[in-house]
């Protein structure tokens, strides 16, 4: 008789989560991103990188879940209405689809949360956070990127308009002598299911990264940062 680590061991789980209700840039999850649906890009990198038993998108939308389907992702289901509001985290949503596998029978060493308005992604960069995860004892993995100006001498601006640092104990101290630090790329997190389960969380005190490069990592919360998005995306020659 097999048991559930042996049914489980190997197998790998990415979820795309995609929901429709995106405010500030309408339909973004399927919109146009250099020829094809934002989405596809993030589809290619996991289906191209041949980590996965399975790559899920968990959308409560059935225009996303077509768009979905035709490129390559299975769409099992629909996600409930309370992982789909404004206040449902990534977590949420990882165990919500976690959980649905599990009444079918399923399970999955590891899964991997990959956002679907991340064209920068790669096979290459999920298969070096698999590698990472797999080597390491951390519960999770996740790319991160430089801050290209030290935070430790960033600025706050008061109501009446008064500038005033931060941190001003850093006021007299060289920017090349303050530690570098960084922020998540906002691509995908590689976690363990066990650990996952067990803490409910995709960012803990036991995680490592990789780190990325500027020119591959963009945030994409207004038409702007979309713009900025598509010029860098087209100078790395993407495809």
């Amino acid at each position: 008789m097999q048991t559930e680590t042996n049914v489980c061991a190997g197998r790998r789980l990415a979820i795309i989560p995609a929901r429709g209700g995106s405010k500030r840039i309408p339909r973004k999850n399927i919109r146009d991103f250099r020829g094809k649906p934002i989405i596809a890009w993030s589809l290619d990198a996991a289906l191209t990188s041949e980590l996965f038993d399975e790559v899920l998108v968990s959308t409560d939308s059935p225009q996303i879940a077509s768009v979905a389907r035709e490129f390559g992702a299975a769409v099992p289901f629909l996600r409930s209405a309370e992982s789909s509001d404004d206040y449902a985290t990534t977590a949420d949503v990882i165990l919500e689809v976690l959980r649905c596998y599990e009444q079918e029978g399923q399970c999955f060493d590891e899964v991997c949360c990959l956002y679907p308005t991340a064209p920068f992604v790669t096979a290459a960069s999920l298969q070096k956070g698999l590698s990472l995860l797999r080597k390491s004892k951390f519960d999770a993995v996740f790319p991160v990127v430089r801050y290209d100006y030290p935070i430790w001498r960033s600025l706050k601006v008061t109501e009446n308009g008064k500038v005033a640092l931060n941190f001003p104990e850093n006021l007299n101290v060289r920017s090349q002598d303050l530690p570098p630090a960084y922020h998540d790329a906002g691509q995908w997190y590689w976690l363990k299911t066990a650990s996952f389960l067990r803490d409910g969380i995709v960012f803990g005190d036991n995680t490592g990264s990789i780190q990325l490069p500027a020119s591959q990592v963009q945030d994409i919360d207004t038409e702007e940062d979309w713009a900025t998005a598509e010029m860098k995306h087209a100078m790395l020659d993407l495809r």
